[in-house]
């Protein structure tokens, strides 16, 4: 009896090994490709997409390493419900789908633009992150989903307006890049709290005003 007690936890914590590891190498290896494949691309908010195929080899592993380091409770989670490492693998996989998605919107609508819409979208943005939807999506996130498909939806409305201002201000600066990851990364793992996330918003919508009044000079 002692043998088969010691042996369950053991075939538990397995796949939960293994999530962990896989998903943060994983996002370590999309950080790499990330960083070459932007290496002088940043023309701030000049920064054109170039075609499509083009785009997608840059989005798809640049939003794996933003947004799976923020995945690694719900992998955990979904390892040790399973006990598979492939039904990890299929909700990563279909959580990065719902990213790919989003690029795909991305390019329609992103267009070069100057200092008067990159202040705007981030003043949107910042308020964004003062609305209750904001606080619902991040709330679901923090809780996961058995499917990956709907954990990614989640997260996209929690990271939508951080998202926006990195497109806003340089959609292939790898310092907005790495600032946006630990913000959206902070924020998946750790609860809303007024204290330091409305001071947060209020710092985006200051930075928004700041790029506004700032724009005949920038």
């Amino acid at each position: 009896m002692n043998v088969i007690q010691y042996a369950r936890p053991r075939r538990a914590t397995a796949p939960a090994a293994a999530a962990l590891t896989t998903t943060l190498a994983l996002a370590a290896a999309c950080w790499v490709v990330s960083i070459r494949q932007m290496n002088g691309m940043d023309m701030g908010t000049a920064t054109r997409l170039g075609s499509f195929a083009f785009f997608s080899a840059l989005w798809v592993p640049m939003m794996a390493a933003m947004m799976l380091p923020g995945t690694v409770p719900a992998a955990l989670r979904c390892a040790r419900t399973s006990g598979r490492a492939l039904a990890v693998l299929t909700f990563v996989g279909s959580y990065l789908v719902i990213w790919a998605a989003i690029g795909v919107v991305v390019y329609e609508v992103y267009r070069p633009h100057g200092a008067t819409a990159a202040g705007t979208l981030v003043i949107a943005a910042g308020l964004y992150e003062l609305t209750p939807l904001k606080r619902r999506c991040r709330r679901r996130c923090l809780e996961g989903s058995r499917s990956g498909l709907g954990f990614g939806l989640w997260c996209v409305g929690s990271s939508i307006g951080l998202m926006v201002v990195m497109l806003a201000l340089g959609i292939m600066s790898i310092a907005w890049m790495a600032v946006i990851t630990v913000l959206v990364v902070a924020q998946k793992l750790w609860p809303y709290r007024a204290v330091i996330d409305v001071p947060l918003s209020l710092a985006i919508v200051g930075l928004g005003l700041f790029i506004l009044i700032a724009a005949p000079t920038i």
